[in-house]
């Protein structure tokens, strides 16, 4: 088996770290853990990326990356409501299929408050410019109208929310969203 290359394994912590920051958050996460999850020493880690929060923040960057890619290629050429309703289907897609994606980006989220908080504003920063390359993916194909992409938006954070508290498909908390936007199937968070 060949050795992997430091962007190899580079790329192997962000994928790592994207599993157990969903699942720990910052502060309940060990670079550890995600070191034994890579399957490589600590130090190692330190090696690739200077401390805990430039892995948190290549989590969170690539946790957005992802979700904004979704959106594009669903929307790509679409507008208005033909792209408001194929984002919509594949977000909805997404975090049913990948749950970790929606939990990164709570945990995101929270973080970047806690952060806040404590004063430290570069990773709120940074998580803001990552929040503004999705909303201006969005945007475009819903004719750059700011209400629709808001209205988008906020349902993508009921979204997130109603999945995040285990509300199961079917729940009469999802007949409000329009139907592209309904969680179904099976969701585990």
């Amino acid at each position: 088996m060949a050795r992997m290359s430091a962007e190899e394994r580079r790329e192997s912590v962000i994928r790592a770290a994207m599993h157990e920051f969903a699942r720990g958050g910052y502060h309940g996460t060990s670079t550890e853990a995600i070191a034994k999850r890579v399957g490589v020493s600590q130090p190692y880690l330190f090696r690739l990326f200077p401390n805990k929060q430039a892995i948190f923040l290549a989590a969170a960057d690539r946790c957005m990356e992802e979700t904004r890619r979704v959106f594009a290629e669903a929307a790509e050429g679409l507008h208005g409501e033909e792209a408001l309703h194929a984002m919509a289907n594949a977000y909805t897609k997404l975090i049913v299929e990948d749950p970790d994606k929606l939990q990164m980006q709570l945990q995101t989220y929270v973080t970047v408050s806690a952060a806040e908080a404590a004063g430290d504003h570069e990773l709120g920063e940074l998580v803001r410019a990552g929040w503004l390359r999705l909303w201006d993916t969005v945007h475009l194909p819903l004719g750059a109208d700011v209400k629709e992409s808001t209205t988008f938006m906020a349902y993508g954070m009921l979204i997130n929310t109603l999945a995040a508290m285990g509300f199961p498909p079917g729940h009469r908390v999802w007949e409000g969203l329009y139907p592209s936007a309904r969680i179904t199937g099976r969701l585990e968070i």
